[in-house]
């Protein structure tokens, strides 16, 4: 039986999401020949904690399922004893880039790929805490079904069940590393104000992460394309397109990988956006085939982000003023 890693790191209160992320593990243990191992990576508020312990006791048991529930003294001693029994030449250098004070999306989600390895997990699917699943006929639409599908396949395999192929025959023998979709709902950057109060500052601002040489107008069609996830369109049928995945049709909230994860980590970047994306671009660039389904993710904010994006928003600003005074 395959053994796969379900995970939702969070800092937040997200009861209500881990409930559904539970559901759907439930929903790969009896559809699929998995064993389950549900990650919860809870750096939250110590009431936020018990919430999401009692949330998780409140899910009925399912065969194949086993739930890991770390705050982050349990995740620092697992990091304290890799490195150790590792015996790395700087331990205290790697705690701190696996384990930051601040927030760091790709630091979260580098212990997360590194427990599932630990858990002996052939793939992660990662999801984050302000989503939640769409539903058909009153049912969950969760991505797992599509990932479990295909990740590790040959692309040769994996192509008689989807709906479309778009693929060279030089990777039709490389595996399926990735699987994945995006969302619907708000933006997955808290940058919809900008936009609302100038729309060209606000092209301008996210054409910064397009490459420097390109002509300021495809930085700014690259921008408008930017972070706006699958639109608006509700779920009605399932479509699966086999290729090399545009990292620009996917989202680090719906997202699984085979293999890659565990030879490339992520920049563990603190109190900034974006760093958790580059396996997107690598797998992209290394030409390795993935799915991309459209079982998308509702995106919404919760009070907590908002309070985060007011407190980044703050810090930026003092910053910008020591300079100017400096």
């Amino acid at each position: 039986m395959r053994r796969i890693c379900l995970t939702l790191p969070t800092d937040r209160e997200c009861a209500e999401t881990v409930t559904a992320l539970s559901r759907e593990a439930a929903y790969a243990a009896r559809h699929f020949d998995v064993e389950v191992h549900t990650l919860i990576l809870d750096t939250s508020d110590p009431a936020s904690f018990a919430a999401h312990a009692g949330a998780l006791r409140a899910v009925p048991r399912t065969p194949h399922v086993i739930t890991h529930h770390l705050g982050e003294a349990e995740q620092r001693d697992f990091l304290e004893q890799v490195t150790h029994r590792a015996g790395v030449t700087k331990p205290e250098l790697l705690l701190d880039l696996m384990l930051p004070t601040g927030v760091s999306y790709g630091a979260c989600t580098n212990r997360a790929f590194l427990i599932a390895r630990a858990l002996g997990c052939a793939s992660v699917h990662r999801r984050d805490s302000d989503s939640r699943y769409q539903t058909l006929d009153g049912e969950p639409v969760f991505p797992v079904h599509h990932e479990l599908a295909s990740l590790g396949l040959r692309a040769a395999d994996a192509a008689p069940g989807a709906s479309e192929t778009a693929l060279g025959p030089e990777h039709r023998e490389r595996p399926v590393v990735l699987a994945g979709s995006s969302f619907i709902g708000e933006l997955s950057v808290d940058i919809g104000e900008i936009r609302r109060l100038d729309a060209d500052v606000y092209l301008d601002v996210v054409g910064l992460w397009a490459p420097a040489a390109w002509p300021r107008e495809e930085k700014r069609k690259f921008a408008a394309a930017s972070f706006r996830g699958a639109g608006t369109e509700p779920f009605a049928r399932d479509h699966t397109l086999l290729t090399v995945v545009d990292p620009m049709r996917i989202d680090m909230c719906n997202i699984s990988f085979h293999q890659v994860h565990e030879r490339l980590p992520l920049p563990p970047a603190r109190d900034t956006i974006g760093s958790d994306y580059f396996l997107f671009h690598a797998v992209q660039h290394a030409g390795l085939p993935g799915i991309l389904h459209n079982r998308n993710i509702v995106n919404f904010y919760t009070g907590e982000r908002h309070l985060t994006c007011l407190r980044s928003q703050a810090a930026a600003a003092g910053a910008a003023e020591k300079e100017v005074n400096a």
